[in-house]
């Protein structure tokens, strides 16, 4: 019998009161209770100051598998999801976003893609089969510039590498990891850094719509220098030392075995009531 592998989604969320209790209801409500996916959700409150952090508590009581860890300042999209991963339990792992700009019908695709032998899924809001509603026209520009430089500079087809909402296994998070970016560039960090370990990845149409409550706190300016400095810092990973990080990433699946270990204390802390700094 084959047994499905569990699925953790992490979710950032700051500021997402009228965001965050919809978007859970979706995507439990799909996942678990139409079609029974093993899922945990965990949810980083980074340093809100309205009522995110009731609106998760109040759904773990419907779904117990959903998991609120709590950081501390300073905060930031990308420690955020670095936070997240550090709980994941689940051996496929979604980066989604809190304003529901994303659908669980994808997360369904990039679950099931994962299953025929990819290492991760990405989505991308622009090849045939996508849709895109509500994205304000100087940042649907500036996307598509950042994006064609980025296949310039690295040889792919993917052309949506920006976009947070993407599937790996955990072993590639795992590999390519630890990441260092504190802000949005960890969207281009997680996954050049894959792209570049030479995973088995596939490009899937996804359904994406701007936001309908809140603000987003993507600021253009601020991000300009973290994703070029993140974009120059894994060009020359890439052009360089391509070769070492494709060995680690092989000796990772094939090397070494224990022949014997010492008896050790099998205690060990629970991480979902953890505050994270």
């Amino acid at each position: 019998m084959t047994v499905n592998p569990p699925l953790s989604i992490v979710i950032p969320a700051y500021n997402e009161q009228g965001n965050i209790g919809p978007c859970i209801d979706e995507l439990m409500s799909f996942l678990v209770d139409q079609h029974g996916i093993d899922t945990e959700l965990i949810v980083v409150n980074d340093n809100s100051h309205d009522e995110t952090e009731a609106e998760v508590l109040e759904r773990v009581k419907r779904w117990p598998t959903i998991r609120l860890i709590r950081r501390q300042p300073p905060g930031g999209f990308g420690r955020a999801i670095r936070s997240g991963l550090e709980f994941v339990r689940g051996s496929v792992v979604v980066i989604y976003m809190a304003d529901r700009s994303d659908h669980p019908a994808d997360v369904l695709c990039y679950y099931n893609t994962i299953q025929q032998g990819y290492d991760c899924v990405f989505g991308s809001r622009f090849i045939s089969g996508s849709s895109v509603k509500q994205y304000p026209r100087v940042k649907l520009v500036v996307n598509r510039i950042v994006n064609k430089m980025v296949q310039w500079m690295f040889w792919t087809e993917m052309n949506d590498l920006t976009n947070a909402f993407k599937a790996y296994r955990k072993e590639v998070i795992d590999q390519c990891g630890p990441y260092r970016a504190c802000h949005f560039n960890i969207t281009l960090e997680m996954s050049l850094s894959a792209l570049i370990c030479g995973y088995k990845i596939k490009q899937v149409p996804i359904q994406w719509e701007g936001r309908t409550w809140g603000s987003s706190n993507l600021r253009m300016r601020e991000m300009g220098r973290r994703y070029l400095c993140t974009l120059l810092m894994l060009f020359f990973q890439r052009v360089l030392m391509s070769d070492d990080v494709r060995a680690e990433s092989n000796r990772h699946t094939t090397g070494p075995k224990e022949v014997y270990a010492a008896q050790s204390d099998p205690a060990q802390s629970d991480p979902a009531q953890t505050d994270r700094a």
